[in-house]
């Protein structure tokens, strides 16, 4: 009785917390094919772009669209794939909030925010900035934009430096997760916390909300997740410039999923957590509170969720257990957390589930942990300090386990080295 109570009052909870937020626009459902044709054209995939007699048929179109999804899945390395940046720098300005909602509470936090920027009295921060392989009709969101957490040297210069890569929810303001980056400095671990693509100061000014990250534009958001995973692995290129040896990526919600694909195709992505995940992008967003005003606009257009799954299936992590586990992406072996909650109304408990089978199956190294609550209960107390627990106790124990690798393959080396040259001697 006691744990049905409790049920009924988070999941009340849950409700309210996701529907507080009345600046949600219904858009009608668009193909988009002009957002991953630029790819397909690029990479001798043309061909597969759909004249315009095929657009005029609606059938013909999404099963045009899901043809797409398929190849993208078979050659999903190119697709996934991008030319390093030649622009990277380091910008200092004023950190903003951008607000995503229109609760008074918000706004007089984004105008206070403001004033102390006019007056001088808030402390400037440092981003990293650089153009997105992925380009889209928004010079604003293909400037990246990552706020930098460098972790103060160590005093022994023998210790390989980390880093990790935080990407926080979907419609995230510009300092959610900036805690969580302060945790991992003093663990002396740096980190880049991103800001996904059309977030934050990414996003276009005709939007309230990061609505273009995720929406009824079928294209737009395939674009989108493309453009955040190779932004994340932009982000490790200049990591690596920088010296750092060992790489982490850290992901909430939607973070959560451009994080799997990332680490899918990156084997530097050694530390793993996936906050709140699951498995097909499109179960995600037809079942979710938190989408479903884009379930709305699919469902007028006469779309179910399985044929909803399918045109999204390029950008399901559910497409790509076989690519992570693969020695080419888990050679050195992946270290993975998996966070769930047990009354989550935006990533239903039964896809999270799916995601922890799939890795027991695969003999992936990971722990899984279920929160007592659900996907926007997260950010409330006292279950966003047992998320911020699962989280820094796993980062600091994976980044341990990898430094004493290293410790271990150097001994090793030296040792070697070692019994060479006495080898040579006694000839």
């Amino acid at each position: 009785m006691l744990r049905n109570w409790y049920a009924r009052r988070m999941y009340a909870w849950e409700t309210r917390l996701t529907t507080r937020d009345e600046n949600r626009i219904v858009r009608p459902l668009e193909w988009g094919f002009e957002w991953v044709a630029p790819f397909l054209e690029s990479h001798g995939f043309g061909s597969s772009v759909p004249s315009q007699e095929v657009l005029r048929d609606n059938a013909a179109a999404e099963a045009a669209i899901v043809r797409i999804n398929q190849l993208l899945i078979r050659n999903s390395h190119l697709f996934f794939g991008y030319k390093r940046p030649t622009d990277f720098r380091l910008e200092e300005r004023f950190p903003q909030l951008y607000p995503t909602n229109v609760r008074p509470e918000t706004l007089a936090k984004d105008a206070e925010l403001k004033k102390q920027a006019a007056a001088g009295s808030l402390p400037r921060a440092q981003f990293l900035r650089f153009t997105s392989p992925e380009r889209t009709p928004y010079p604003e969101n293909d400037l990246v934009n990552a706020r930098w957490y460098p972790a103060p040297a160590h005093k022994d210069p023998a210790r390989p430096k980390q880093a990790i890569v935080v990407l926080p929810q979907w419609n995230a303001d510009g300092f959610s997760h900036n805690s969580l980056c302060t945790l991992f400095n003093r663990m002396g671990v740096s980190a880049l916390r991103l800001s996904k693509p059309y977030h934050d100061i990414r996003r276009p000014e005709e939007l309230e909300r990061s609505d273009y990250a995720v929406s009824a534009n079928i294209g737009r958001t395939i674009s989108a997740c493309r453009q955040a995973v190779v932004d994340i692995r932009c982000c490790l290129d200049w990591l690596e410039e920088q010296g750092y040896e060992h790489f982490g990526v850290l992901g909430t919600s939607l973070g959560s999923c451009y994080a799997y694909l990332a680490s899918a195709h990156d084997p530097r992505l050694r530390v793993n957590a996936f906050n709140h995940a699951s498995t097909a992008f499109g179960d995600v967003v037809w079942a979710g509170q938190s989408t479903r005003h884009i379930r709305q606009a699919v469902e007028e257009a006469g779309l179910t969720q399985e044929r909803l799954c399918a045109l999204w299936s390029a950008i399901s992590p559910v497409s790509y257990y076989d690519v992570f586990r693969s020695p080419a992406a888990n050679a050195a072996g992946k270290n993975v957390l998996v966070v769930y909650a047990n009354y989550d109304l935006t990533f239903p408990k039964e896809y999270s589930l799916q995601v922890v089978e799939a890795f027991r199956r695969d003999g992936i190294r990971f722990e899984p942990h279920a929160l007592p609550c659900g996907h926007y209960t997260t950010g409330e107390t006292p279950y966003k300090f047992i998320d911020g627990w699962y989280l820094g106790w796993f980062v600091y124990r994976a980044f341990k386990a990898l430094r004493e690798e290293s410790a271990t393959a150097l001994k090793s080396s030296a040792e070697s080295q070692s019994e060479i040259k006495e080898e040579a001697l006694t000839r």
